[in-house]
């Protein structure tokens, strides 16, 4: 047996609101290969986290047994780097007010008072935010456009820039990134394609520059489309991922497992010679040039 074993490894997983979406799966796969996991959780949803969790309303269960035990729940805001870049309209709202340390630089910061000095083995980015994703990208406004690239890719070099240097050598960040990257996915609107183009571009070139500078890897699962609570944003989710389901090369969706346990094995050992790769978890829908159902030739 050849296990993924990823004990005395500790995860940060930025982006985690519930137990629907790929980051919970990838932290039930992270823990049930043994790292010690916290999450990053985005201010405006960390109240109801954090009560479903004392409530026992999220699926805690871990395969083969046990259950998620986090080391740490912070707020985490990936719009802002450090405190100066909070508008004063955010800081003070109510959902912002009673926090403190909520951008990345923050975080990074609670981290190295809570866990020391190269602390961290493993970040995952499972972030992403366009404002105006319903809208065409032909009508999308200039802010619609900058927000989706600074939320959903810009936040990623942010993160590398203030957790690299917790980062212990031979560690790994992954991301979440989407086919709509490199072909056309309509109603995926608002910029967001070209935040997952930027995202799959900047992992490339992150992989150079982190593995010289921090000896990480870099790595992004573009991952076939998943109707979690945060996706129905889209408004065609559920279509699209029927879509995937008869046109995939396995005719089936993809199941938030899959791409949990693709980030896992990214994220360990046996992954040690992989980085700047884009890995589609998404039953090999990309490798198909037309419907399925399409034949060409003469019955």
């Amino acid at each position: 047996m050849l296990p993924i074993d990823l004990s005395g490894k500790r995860a940060l997983v930025a982006g985690v609101a519930d137990d629907r979406g790929y980051g919970w799966a990838i932290v039930r796969a992270l823990a049930a290969a043994g790292a010690s996991v916290s999450v990053g959780t985005w201010p405006p949803t960390m109240r109801i986290f954090t009560k479903s969790l004392e409530r026992g309303k999220l699926d805690l269960s871990l395969p083969g047994g046990g259950e998620i035990e986090f080391e740490r729940i912070y707020p985490l805001d990936a719009a802002y780097d450090t405190p100066g870049d909070v508008p004063d309209e955010v800081s003070s709202s109510k959902r912002y007010a009673e926090l403190e340390g909520y951008t990345i630089q923050g975080v990074a910061d609670k981290m190295r008072a809570d866990f020391g000095d190269a602390c961290l083995d493993v970040v995952v980015h499972s972030l992403a935010n366009g404002p105006e994703v319903r809208n065409p990208l032909i009508e999308t406004s200039r802010h619609g456009y900058l927000e989706a690239v600074s939320a959903s890719a810009y936040s990623m070099v942010s993160m590398i820039q203030r957790f690299g240097p917790l980062m212990n050598e031979g560690g790994a960040l992954v991301s979440l990134s989407y086919l709509a990257a490199e072909r056309v996915i309509p109603g995926y609107g608002g910029g967001m394609s070209s935040a997952k183009a930027a995202l799959e571009s900047d992992t490339r070139t992150l992989a150079f520059e982190a593995g010289r500078k921090f000896g990480i890897r870099v790595n992004t699962i573009s991952a076939g489309p998943l109707a979690s609570r945060a996706a129905k944003a889209i408004g065609t989710i559920e279509l699209m991922v029927d879509y995937y389901a008869a046109n995939a090369a396995l005719p089936e969706a993809t199941a938030a497992e899959d791409v949990g346990h693709a980030a896992a094995f990214l994220c360990s050992p046996l992954a040690s010679g992989i980085t700047g790769e884009t890995l589609h978890v998404d039953k090999g829908y990309h490798i198909m040039g037309m419907p399925a159902h399409t034949r060409m030739s003469a019955e």
